[in-house]
This record gives structure tokens, C-alpha cells and sequence, in this order.
């Protein structure tokens, strides 16, 4: 079903500049079936409960505050994409690899092609996502713990990607994520970062790719998208997790102030060590993340979702 090289434009700059600097590239998935609407409609029905989300987040412009979690709820796939079309909705549909062959084998091709291409790159627990997404819908300001590029299939959106360093991402926040204290997209967030950002405007055929954990945010512009996300671990990225939840935890019980931040040497095994025994002892609670869910997807109304009473979802 797809072609055997995965990237249209790679030159030797992107093997250099993969994951130590952002960067957009070609690549030919938007020309796949699987993102004509009859394989988006049967896609979406043959997603379970545990594998999707469906978000109201408001136009471009409205506060965070307008973020809702919602289900989709006796419709057709057909009728799902209709109330995203015309609403202001976004659906994610994830950890597709585990539903679908073919998004499967997309994702082993990608990250085989990544691989050739970049020396000493090697990755694991690969995972794709779905995001199918209303036009001038958008994604605030937030973060992602593993690897993660973004690909577009369908439609334009503006990518505004930051650096991340102090301070618009400091160690502090990024050990409540990895406690899961907070959600990536409870960043503290200022205007005047956008004047660091890179900012990008992508159309059907761009991949963009960021370093570890750079925040970002995304507009689209005034159309349909559909784009998917691939997402990755590798050894230099589990040991960035490690340290973080060390630091974090250390954090919480002694009250520390700076900690080491190292990445190699003994320093790192023994973070590593003190995070797998916290961790996998129990010595530290991870909280429970809960969805509030207040709305089902409804193609008939403005906005693409009606009120229900709300109740809690276990994440």
C-alpha cells in the first residue's frame, strides 16, 4: 500500500538537524487510502472507549478555559466527520497501530526510513495517532514527554514551536508532568514567547519534527485537517524521564532546590536506579488522571457538540 521511501525531500541537513533542531520535510502518506473519508468514517467506528478523545477547544483566540472532553456516542463515522467539519471540535484517535494492520506496518515503514537516515538513531514503543480537527481549531500550549512528530494529510495549520529551555520550559514543570501531577497542556504560557517560536505553516505532505520535549501549539487555518502524530523512546530520551521523576520526587521529600540535570555518567545510574525503585515499589503515588466528560458529538448543532450531564472517565 505504500511506497518503500517514506520522505520526498530528505537531505543530509535533515539527518543533522533530526532532533536537535525543528525541521519540516516531505513525505507522500497524505496520498494513502487510509485517509480518504470512507477509511477516516471506518476507522472512527471501530474505535473503542479507551483508544479516542474528542475535545471542544474553541476558535482561535478563546481562552484555555474552553477546553471540554466529550464522547462520541451512536454515530456513524460518516456523521462524526460532518460535526468536525462544521464545528469546533477536535477528535484524536490513538495508539492506532494496536487497531489496524496497515497504520501498523505505516508505522514501521516510517521509523525504518528515520533509521537509514539518521546515524545512531534507534527507537522504540513507536506509537501513531490520529487528529482529525475543525477548522480554526486549536492546541494550546503544551509539551509531549517522548519523541514526537506531526504530519500532515489533509488541510493547513500554523505550528508555533519554542525552545525548550528556561523559560518557557523550566525543570520544575516538566517533573509535575512526569509525576503526573499536571497535563502537558497546563503549561504557564505568555504572549511574548511567541516572538522565540519558530513558526511554521504546513499543508498536506509536511512533516515537522521538534527536540525532546519543545513546547508547542497549533492554529488551523480555515479548513478540515487531518494529521496524524508518530511517537517514540529511545535510550537518551528514557534517561531524561528518569531524571526528571528522580529530581521530582527528591524534590517533594527533601524540599531541594537546584538538582543535577545530567543525562550520562554515574549521576545518571543512579537516578535511573532511584526512579525504577520509587516507581515500581509504590514508594510514590501517581495520581490518577480523570476526564470530565460534559458533551457528545452532535453533527446538527454550530459547534459539532450538544451538553450532556457530566461524569467522570478514568484515564
Amino acid at each position: 500500500m505504500f511506497q518503500n521511501d517514506t520522505f520526498t525531500n530528505w537531505t543530509p541537513k535533515h539527518s543533522a538537524l533530526y532532533s536537535r533542531q525543528p525541521m519540516r520535510v516531505g513525505h507522500n502518506l497524505h496520498a494513502s487510502p487510509l485517509f480518504t473519508d470512507e477509511g477516516l468514517a471506518d476507522l472512527i467506528e471501530r474505535m473503542p472507549r479507551s483508544h479516542y478523545h474528542v475535545n471542544f477547544m474553541g476558535a482561535v483566540g478563546q481562552s484555555s478555559k474552553t477546553w471540554r472532553e466529550g464522547r462520541i456516542e451512536g454515530l456513524s463515522g460518516r456523521d462524526v466527520l460532518s460535526a468536525v467539519r462544521n464545528g469546533q471540535i477536535w477528535v484524536s484517535l490513538q495508539r492506532l497501530e494496536e487497531i489496524d494492520d496497515d497504520y501498523a506496518a505505516m508505522l514501521d515503514q516510517i521509523y525504518s526510513d528515520i533509521e537509514d537516515r539518521v546515524n545512531g538513531f534507534s527507537s522504540y514503543k513507536q506509537s501513531l495517532g490520529l487528529l482529525i480537527s475543525s477548522p480554526k481549531a486549536q492546541v494550546y500550549y503544551h509539551c509531549d514527554i517522548p519523541g514526537q512528530s506531526l504530519w500532515q494529510i489533509r488541510g493547513r495549520k500554523r505550528v508555533y514551536v519554542y525552545p525548550n529551555t528556561e523559560p518557557f520550559l523550566t525543570p520544575q514543570f516538566m517533573e509535575t508532568i512526569v509525576l503526573g501531577e499536571t497535563d502537558e497542556e497546563g503549561m504557564p504560557y505568555e504572549a511574548w514567547y511567541d516572538d522565540y517560536a519558530r513558526v511554521y505553516e504546513i499543508q498536506a505532505g509536511d512533516m515537522l519534527h521538534w527536540p525532546l520535549n519543545a513546547p508547542h501549539r497549533v492554529e488551523n487555518l480555515d479548513c478540515l485537517n487531518v494529521s496524524f502524530t508518530t511517537e517514540h523512546w529511545a535510550n537518551d530520551l528514557r534517561a531524561s524521564y528518569a531524571v526528571h521523576y528522580a529530581n521530582g520526587i527528591l524534590r517533594r521529600w527533601t524540599g531541594a532546590g537546584e538538582l543535577a540535570r545530567q543525562t550520562s555518567g554515574m549521576g545518571l545510574y543512579a537516578k535511573m536506579g532511584f526512579a525504577a525503585l520509587v516507581k515500581y515499589t509504590g514508594l510514590q503515588k501517581r495520581h490518577q488522571r480523570r476526564f470530565r466528560i460534559d458533551f457528545e458529538v452532535d453533527p446538527t448543532t454550530p459547534t459539532g457538540i450538544r451538553d450532556i450531564p457530566a461524569f467522570d472517565l478514568p484515564g
